[in-house]
């Protein structure tokens, strides 16, 4: 079969515009990703050979961004404005994949991505995508033709009725969000270009880059949870500078970016962190805000709060919803802040890994930073990431009191 990587921009975007953030401000920050299975009851090893799951790795590595890449990378634009400028596609066509760590132990694989924050920001989704992919193809080895044309008849079923009710709420506009735990490249690949011919003024855009290039949709993204940890690592010297590193992250961004990519990720530390943090001035700049973990409807409401309380009328702000969603929820979600506040939502593994098998829950996260452990807080205590230790003391420092935990099903 294939390689399951074929191309370097078969990537979420958020990779990229984090890539240049780290490219121009902190390139040589020694970081450290490591990949972790969320779904326990999986022993994922069980599956995914090693030999065949480092031979992917391997192949990933000879990669290069090719000069179409690069060039259609230059057209990129928000607002009017180019995104990538050359001395960063300079950059990326002579990157190369740092190395990797791998072994087997105990069901599970420990798999780390070591090296400057610039250039091991790349494994993530690629990693993701060729674990995912291995262990779909493992439990597809031993079915015959005719159960593989049923599963297949199974999702273009289920991805029909999705489309059926999207379109009962044709405001109702999404983001393709499903490169990280697809059921495969191809899948992916055939449920936008389903997608595009039947709702193609509700899927605004997609996170896969390759795929925007290749089917004209736009790449959507901005920053990931990795960006507020790697900066709480950055400025470790205190528990005063861990505490400030988000809003000096947000004010880099906005240095950085400016309104073409401010929807600010608000959970790493915890919300209600977030919200007493983002000052006025930046609550007013920002176009939004992206809502990860929790209940989304009691994020929509207390964002819409937040708005009011400096006087902002919440119907000029975007919510953007991307946790764990399902076609119901969206339109749940859709119905109950229709007129309050915009909303747009990033559907990942529910569409494009929804056939006859149960999805995974993989994620790969910044685990270290200058020598400093990291961690990842979340609205839900099933997403938070680190050391128990260290994660006890993020809570002091940011306040947090959250109590709401949830499986993680994607």
């Amino acid at each position: 079969m294939s390689h399951i990587a074929e191309s370097l921009l078969d990537i979420d975007f958020y990779k990229l515009t984090m890539g240049q953030f780290a490219f121009k401000r902190h390139p040589n920050v020694p970081v450290k990703y490591a990949f972790t299975n969320r779904t326990k009851k999986v022993r994922i090893a069980d599956f995914v050979e090693e030999k065949i799951l480092r031979k992917e790795l391997d192949h990933a590595r000879t990669l290069r961004f090719t000069e179409k890449e690069v060039q259609y990378l230059g057209t990129i634009k928000k607002y009017g404005e180019r995104i990538f400028p050359t001395d960063f596609l300079s950059f990326l066509k002579d990157l190369e994949l740092p190395n990797y760590f791998l072994e087997k132990r105990e069901g599970t694989y420990i798999l780390e991505f070591s090296g400057s924050w610039s250039k091991s920001i790349y494994w993530e989704t690629l990693a993701l995508s060729i674990i995912n992919e291995l262990y779909y193809r493992s439990l597809m080895k031993n079915l015959g033709a005719g159960e593989h044309k049923k599963i297949y008849a199974e999702g273009k079923n289920r991805l029909a009725k999705k489309i059926k009710i999207i379109r009962t709420r044709p405001k109702l506009n999404f983001v393709e969000f499903g490169t990280r735990r697809r059921f495969s490249r191809d899948w992916q690949r055939s449920v936008i270009e389903t997608l595009v011919n039947e709702i193609p003024n509700q899927v605004v855009g997609t996170s896969n880059v390759w795929a925007a290039m290749a089917y004209g949709r736009e790449p959507v993204g901005t920053m990931a949870h990795e960006v507020y940890m790697i900066m709480s690592g950055i400025m470790s010297n205190s528990e005063k500078s861990i505490r400030l590193s988000q809003n000096i992250l947000l004010e880099d961004w906005w240095e950085e970016y400016g309104e073409k990519l401010s929807i600010a990720l608000t959970d790493t530390f915890g919300t209600d962190f977030f919200f007493k943090d983002m000052t006025e001035d930046q609550a007013r700049k920002w176009r939004g805000l992206r809502q990860d973990s929790g209940d989304p409807v009691k994020f929509g409401n207390k964002a819409i709060v937040f708005y009011q309380r400096y006087g902002i009328d919440p119907r000029n702000k975007l919510v953007f919803f991307s946790d764990g969603l399902s076609v119901d929820l969206m339109v749940k979600i859709y119905d109950h802040f229709s007129c309050r506040i915009k909303t747009l939502y990033g559907w990942g593994t529910n569409l494009t890994n929804d056939l006859e098998f149960e999805p995974l829950s993989l994620v790969v996260k910044a685990v270290e930073a200058n020598g400093h452990g990291l961690v990842k807080l979340s609205d839900n205590l099933a997403k938070a990431s680190g050391n128990p230790q260290d994660i006890e003391r993020f809570k002091r420092i940011f306040g947090y009191h959250v109590r709401y935990s949830e499986d993680c099903k994607y």
